[in-house]
């Protein structure tokens, strides 16, 4: 369930769960003659933010989205090489994509709520997956709520529509949503690039409050949001690893020179 940690004034939201280890083994992925991902190998520290970063069309949000099987749909894709969450292929034949996109959550780049009730937003996946009873939904969404700073804009609104909301609080509330899932993965799509100051600091703060709780992934453009939230890089470059190390080494001093090219906002 979820709990909340008060350090140094400051809220900490997180899953009461094992951490979850994940990694990526040769993978290749191919739209239709395009191909976007070659030969990716990548391990994201359990517990830990891994910050994707990477000039636009490297890959980024193509990786991202295949670590919970968001492109199966899509026409034309190929898939080779192996998505491992806790030493399991998530692509292996039998593998149930339902339960796998309850334990490694998303959250896209600009706010998605569905067409129902704030509380239903909340609510509804977590009945669905069993985890909670009609019972426990009224104080369990109330917390959840209350952990992510949404209570008391909505908390005497909770049958109204979210659309009303603004952008930053539909992200707040999608956020709740995901995490009122447990997961054991959660990926971000770059979460804040449509929001203003005050709600990027409002995630990132959450961001941080679900290191040593959960494995967090996310994508940015904004190397010093990366600087700030991550506790590892992951660079790639047309579709390829170029560098995987700490943040604070990437930034300090990374030891490829495309990385370095890339910090200093220079082409190599």
């Amino acid at each position: 369930m979820l709990i909340e940690e008060r350090v140094a004034g400051a809220t900490r939201v997180g899953a009461a769960s094992p951490q979850a280890t994940l990694s990526v083994e040769d993978l290749y992925l191919q739209f239709g003659s395009r191909q976007v991902l070659k030969g990716v190998n990548a391990d994201f520290p359990p517990g830990q933010v891994t910050a994707l970063i990477g000039p636009t069309g490297c890959g980024k949000t193509t990786l991202l989205r295949s670590l919970n099987r968001l492109h199966d749909s899509r026409p034309g894709v190929q898939i080779d090489g192996r998505v491992l969450l806790n030493g399991e292929d998530i692509y292996q034949r039998g593998a149930n994509v339902r339960d796998l996109r309850r334990r490694v959550g998303m959250l896209f780049q600009r706010p998605n709520p569905f067409p129902q009730s704030i509380r239903e937003n909340i609510s509804l996946g977590a009945r669905i997956h069993g985890l909670w009873s009609r019972g426990e939904a009224v104080s369990r969404t109330e917390a959840i709520l209350r952990d992510v700073g949404l209570w008391d804009a909505v908390g005497d609104r909770l049958n109204s529509t979210p659309f009303m909301l603004s952008g930053g609080q539909q992200q707040l509330l999608c956020l709740a949503r995901a995490l009122a899932v447990e997961p054991e993965v959660l990926l971000l799509d770059e979460p804040t690039s449509s929001l203003d100051p005050r709600s990027t600091g409002r995630i990132e703060e959450l961001i941080a409050g679900l290191k040593g709780k959960m494995t967090v992934v996310f994508v940015t453009h904004n190397l010093q949001q990366a600087a700030r939230s991550a506790d590892h890089v992951l660079f790639l470059l047309d579709g390829e690893t170029v560098e995987s190390t700490s943040a604070q080494q990437f930034f300090s001093g990374p030891a490829d020179p495309r990385s370095r090219a890339y910090v200093e906002g220079r082409t190599a």
